[in-house]
Parts: C-alpha cells; structure tokens; sequence
C-alpha cells in the first residue's frame, strides 16, 4: 500500500507535467510551402511584398483564413507604420495590449522597439511584471488612462475623453482605438493557436 502511494506522488506531477506540454502545444503551426491553396500562396506572395518576410507570429494562424491575413496586413500597414501617433506613443498601446492578453510573441516582438523609440524601462518593467505605471509623461497618461477604461469597463468616461481629445484630436483617439483593436485581435489570434514566442525577451513578461 506504502508503495501504490508513493507511485501515486510521483505519477500526480507527472501528469499535469504531460498536461501543461499539451496545452502549450501550438494549434496551428507553420504549414509547409507545397500544401498552400491558391489564395494561401498569393497572401504568402503579398505579405513578403509589403513587409519584406513571410509568416511568422500571428501571420502563421491567419494564413488559414487568407483573406482575414490580407485584410489584417492592410491594416496593419498603417496603424504600425503610419498612424498619427508617434512611435513611442504607438508601441507603448501594443505593449499595453501584449500585457492585456499576455501575449509572449506580441510582447517578444515589440518590447524591444518600444524601449528603441523612447519607452522607459522603467515603464516597460512595470508592464512585464503586471505593477501600475507610474511617472508616465502627460501624453502616456492620458493613453494609459484611455486603454485602462477601454479595457475594463468597455467604454470611456467624459473626461477621459476630452483629455484624449485634446492631446491627440479625432484622428488620434480613432488611432489609437484602431491600435488597441488590431493588436487585441492579433492577441486574441495567437492566444486561441497557442503561437509560441521564437525566444526569450528581456524583460520576460510575467504570467498573472
């Protein structure tokens, strides 16, 4: 009986041990070049135009729906690259979002950029590790304060708004909206396949 126990101690950790592997398994891996669709090939064709590289992170889930990646990439070619808020007002509302959804391959693949265009590391430390932010600049605030809001009680309160408002205009409150939305969607994408971060980022951000 003393033995059935102690086999019983070491299978229990076992089991949730082969359990975890299971569930960080990725859902939708990268699917090989000889099995693409027609429409498949052609995003691949348009996605190595416009960004310079093929599917990898949330283009390698999306490519199952083609249309859904073209329509993604458009987007993106503008709220990433182009939109009215400034590099380091755009990054710091992707990690935001990243922190949102602990999204590893969206944190791993703009936290880095983030500190490159001006966010402190001191804020991007306190988004890794899931603390409030303090010492923000006046234009992080109000951006901290509109995501905050957005994501929490589905809406923004008056005030919040006028201070967007006046800060950014319609263009930029639309902006940053438009920012919020794409990279939820593409956390929301990642998180459902399961899409595994191709390495370690530094500041790791923490599982809460």
């Amino acid at each position: 009986m003393i033995l059935i126990k102690q086999l019983i101690l070491i299978a229990i950790p076992t089991i949730f041990l082969i359990a975890d592997l299971v569930f960080a398994q990725d859902r939708l891996p990268p699917l090989p070049s000889e099995s693409l669709t027609t429409e498949q090939a052609a995003a691949v064709a348009e996605l190595v135009e416009m960004r310079g590289y093929g599917p990898r992170g949330p283009w390698v889930p999306l490519l199952r729906s083609p249309e859904v990646l073209n329509r993604a990439r458009a987007m993106g070619d503008y709220l990433r690259f182009n939109s009215s808020l400034p590099p380091r007002l755009s990054e710091f509302v992707i990690l935001m979002t990243a922190r949102e959804w602990t999204q590893p391959y969206e944190w791993y693949a703009h936290h880095q950029i983030a500190l490159d265009v001006g966010v402190s590391l001191e804020i991007v430390n306190a988004l890794a590790e899931g603390r409030p932010l303090e010492g923000l600049a006046e234009d992080e605030a109000v951006l901290y304060a509109f995501f905050t809001e957005l994501n929490r009680d589905k809406g923004i309160s008056d005030a919040t708004y006028a201070q967007a408002l006046e800060m950014f205009g319609e263009k930029g409150v639309i902006d940053t909206v438009g920012i919020i939305g794409y990279y939820t969607m593409l956390a929301m994408t990642m998180n459902t396949a399961r899409t595994p971060a191709p390495g370690s980022a530094e500041p790791p951000l923490q599982q809460l």
